[in-house]
């Protein structure tokens, strides 16, 4: 009778762990919109810091200095057209390079696309210093943490870390 109770705890203690993990998976998982470009790989998403956030340099640029900047992001970005300007360094040769931008929001573990005009953007030349650059309008649906993932070419180029709360 003994053992009859002790496998019914332990069974009862499985369900309860695997349950726990289940919902773990669960909540963790990425809210991938049907209509992002399919070079964006879930995997991409793993690499984001959240603590490593975009620092002010140069004076008025927001994100990873000598690598990825913004000017605009600083300012109220909610559910506002915003205008931000994008800057980049490391650029070998620009063509027809273009700038996709693929947000993820950390409280809600959703992607969204922030660029008005859609995921990507013509990159334009020197600007401030910067190897390229295109001038965009955003819009930050929800307040709070946010990755920008960068891509040129197809390929992660960088990720910048916001907080954006207003």
């Amino acid at each position: 009778m003994k053992f009859k109770s002790l496998g019914l705890i332990l069974v009862c203690i499985l369900f309860m762990v695997l349950g726990c993990s289940k919902k773990e998976t669960d909540e963790n998982k990425l809210d991938l919109p049907e209509e992002m470009p399919n070079f964006v790989e879930e995997s991409d998403f793993e690499n984001v810091d959240w603590h490593k956030k975009a620092v002010m340099f140069n004076g008025n640029m927001m994100g990873n200095e000598d690598k990825s900047g913004v000017i605009g992001a600083n300012m109220p970005s909610l559910n506002n057209n915003q205008k931000w300007m994008w800057h980049l360094w490391g650029m070998e040769s620009l063509g027809e390079t273009k700038l996709t931008v693929v947000a993820l929001h950390r409280e809600t573990n959703s992607i969204h696309q922030i660029l008005t005009s859609g995921w990507s953007i013509g990159l334009g030349g020197e600007n401030n210093g910067a190897d390229a650059h295109v001038p965009s309008s955003v819009n930050i649906p929800n307040p709070g943490e946010w990755a920008m993932l960068l891509y040129t070419n197809e390929k992660l180029f960088d990720i910048l870390v916001f907080e954006i709360n207003e």
